[in-house]
């Protein structure tokens, strides 16, 4: 084993070890150190000198001893030294209570009489503060804001003898922000607050207060964004700083108000037509407010006012989109709801109304505008006549003629109903219908028409058609003649009224026939000397004719369908008048007058024949009168002979006749004109 070694000093510099030197052993390669406070000890190999024995009690006196090592073994222990540890540094605790203090403070040590204190800035600026006390606090001041120092400690026992020292880094609390400024955003209704940087500071806080409610944002620049505010609010911003060591105090509040909150309870009154009421709630900080209507053709007004409400024109059959602002110096309040308000639709225009009949009026109008309905109603008479529909056109029937009415158009929507300040229309209906009560016949061709006159101011037209064509007659009476009527013609009669306002409607057609027409040529043919053929020209609208000749002597006469008849029982030699009489299929009757006819002389009676010679005969013959001429025809094979005697004579004689033939012989009063008379009585002559 090594020889033992010799202890030079043993000191105590930090109060957990204690430091030995010594002077090398030859041959030891390590030492061991050994420290120990009664029982107990604490042991420590080194390799040379100096040595050191850590963890050790601060102020304890220790017995120090060393022995030398090799491979050999272990010396015995060097003679020992007393050596006490130091004082133990105090734990200091410390803190900023201010932007430009520090107090610091420590609990006592063992075996310490006094503590000295000492702080600098770190960055060995400035001076170096140092305070000795017996107390366990300091307070240090006039400090720099949001500084670090180093803040060291230690204490000393009754030798003086200091222990170990306690070094802390403290920053001081940062001064408040200065020149702090708010800049609102209206529209997103947030707040950027900004200030100048401070010294020190790792954060800022900023406190955005009103009422209970309380806002925050915190950053590491000089400047946050506090979103979420809301309007018609006055909020209070103040800043504050923050370090490890603490936060300054807040800054003075800057009042900020944001912008009023959009109007409520809007109103919109259509308090007369064409002009429209908006009316509002008032709104906290709202110093004026403005109002935007924009109709629905683009075109858009604004109002600028203190009060609570607004007036603006409006024409109908709008919408209007409306819409309130409130504004103070922060700017405009936030876009509330939108109304819209439609106004009534127009009055129809271009009213027009034209009546198709008496009892029937066409009205139409020109299209307006918002109308989505229109409702037509006449008022009068004796009662209202409605008619709806979505076309500009109604047609109004079942009106009363003769009637004035109060005609209005009225225009519906379905956002705003009817508008009722439309102004009506005085019409007035056409007449009514006459009512034809009688027609009589006033002479041949003239009727005479009568009516009942139901209307005011009417004039009356009769017509009356037929094949034969129109004939008219006009009255403002109750009656009126129809002239110049043809005979034998069937007409439809009707009347008709017309007034300023138009015409009715026909009144129901009366059949009228005129009396038949008298035939133009009537011709008279004796058949027999009692016989007579009568005929004539077809008399228009006669269905029946009777034929009447009369005389002194009597009276013959014939019922026919036909424009021909027989008339027996005609006396000789007689002059008789003609009369005929045409009668329609409905019995209406022309007397018709005629050149008188006078019948043919009579036969001859006792005709006798008479030889002369071989080659002549005489006729022989009664006269029927005094006056009368005959005429005798002898008409045979072989040739036709014929004699007149002299005036009063009753025979004649025929000569140079051929012998040996058979002749008719007829002896037949003469006449003026005309064939002669072939029925009297024939005699054969052989």
């Amino acid at each position: 084993a090594p020889d033992i070694p010799v202890i030079d000093q043993a000191y105590s510099k930090l109060s957990n070890s204690i430091t030995v030197e010594w002077r090398a052993v030859p041959g030891a390669t390590h030492y061991m150190l050994t420290a120990q406070d009664g029982d107990s000890f604490v042991e420590t190999v080194v390799k040379n000198s100096p040595g050191t024995v850590m963890g050790l009690k601060p102020a304890t006196l220790y017995r120090i001893t060393i022995r030398s090592i090799n491979s050999g073994g272990k010396s015995q222990p060097s003679p020992f030294r007393k050596v006490k540890t130091v004082l133990a540094a105090p734990i200091l605790s410390v803190r900023s209570p201010s932007c430009d203090s520090i107090a610091v403070s420590w609990k006592a040590v063992h075996m310490a009489t006094g503590f000295a204190v000492s702080v600098m800035r770190s960055d060995g600026l400035g001076r170096m503060l140092k305070e000795n006390t017996t107390n366990t606090s300091l307070v240090f001041t006039n400090l720099d804001p949001g500084t670090l120092y180093t803040i060291k400690a230690y204490a000393w026992n009754a030798n003086g003898m200091p222990g170990d020292d306690f070094t802390y880094n403290q920053r001081t609390s940062p001064n408040a922000p200065a020149d702090v400024k708010v800049a609102f955003n209206s529209g997103a209704l947030r707040a950027a607050v900004s200030w100048m940087p401070t010294e020190g500071v790792l954060t800022y806080s900023v406190t955005v207060s009103s009422g209970p409610l309380k806002l925050r944002c915190n950053t590491s620049s000089a400047s946050c964004m506090v979103p979420s505010l809301q309007c018609s609010s006055e909020y209070y911003v103040s800043v504050t700083a923050h370090n490890d060591a603490g936060s300054s105090k807040p800054t003075d509040a800057v009042s900020l108000k944001t912008i009023p909150c959009a109007p409520g309870n809007i109103s919109i009154e259509e308090d007369e037509p064409g002009h429209l009421l908006v009316s509002w709630s008032s709104v906290s900080f709202g110093h004026y407010y403005v109002v935007f209507v924009k109709s629905d053709d683009g075109l858009e007004v604004h109002c600028n006012t203190s009060y609570t409400q607004c007036h603006f024109q409006s024409d109908c059959g709008f919408t209007y989109f409306i819409s309130v602002f409130a504004y103070n110096k922060a700017g405009q309040s936030p876009l509330g709801d939108v109304f819209n308000y439609t106004t009534a639709p127009c009055c129809p225009s271009d009213f027009r109304a034209v009546f198709m009949s008496s009892d029937t009026a066409r009205v139409t109008w020109a299209p307006v505008r918002g109308a989505d309905l229109y409702e037509t109603r006449a008022a009068g008479g004796s009662g209202v006549v409605l008619c709806k529909d979505t076309a500009t056109a109604c047609t109004l029937s079942a009106l009363q003629c003769n009637t004035p009415y109060n005609i209005t158009v009225y225009s519906f929507s379905e956002a705003r109903g009817s508008n009722t300040s439309c102004a009506p229309q005085y019409v007035a209906t056409a007449p009514c219908s006459p009512e034809i009560k009688n027609m009589s016949k006033e002479a041949l061709s003239v009727i005479s028409v009568q009516w009942q006159s139901n209307n005011d101011e009417a004039t009356y037209v009769v017509t009356a058609r037929g094949e034969a064509g129109l004939w008219h007659c006009t009255s403002t009476g109750n009656s009126c003649s129809l002239t110049d009527l043809p005979c034998g013609s069937a007409f439809s009669v009707s009347a008709i009224a017309r007034s300023p306002v138009g015409e009715s409607l026909p009144s129901y057609s009366v059949p009228l026939e005129t009396a038949p027409c008298c035939p133009t040529d009537l011709i008279l043919s004796q058949v027999t000397q009692s016989v007579t053929n009568i005929s004539w020209s077809v008399g228009m609208g006669a269905q029946i004719y009777v034929t009447t000749l009369e005389s002194p002597k009597g009276q013959a006469k014939c019922h026919t369908l036909q424009n021909y008849c027989l008339l027996g029982c005609i006396t000789c030699g007689t002059n008789y008048t003609v009369s005929l009489r045409a009668i329609s299929e409905t019995g209406e009757t022309s007397s018709c007058t005629y050149q008188g006819y006078s019948s043919s002389a009579c036969c001859p009676s006792g005709v006798k024949l008479y030889r002369l010679s071989n080659n002549g005969i005489r006729v022989f013959w009664r006269a029927s009168g005094e006056t009368i001429n005959y005429n005798a025809d002898l008409c045979g094979s072989k040739g036709n002979f014929s004699c007149t005697p002299s005036s009063g004579l009753n025979h004649c004689d025929i000569t140079e006749i051929p012998c040996g033939d058979v002749y008719t012989v007829v002896v037949a009063p003469v006449t003026d004109k005309g064939p002669k008379l072939t029925f009297c009585p024939k005699k054969i002559y052989s």
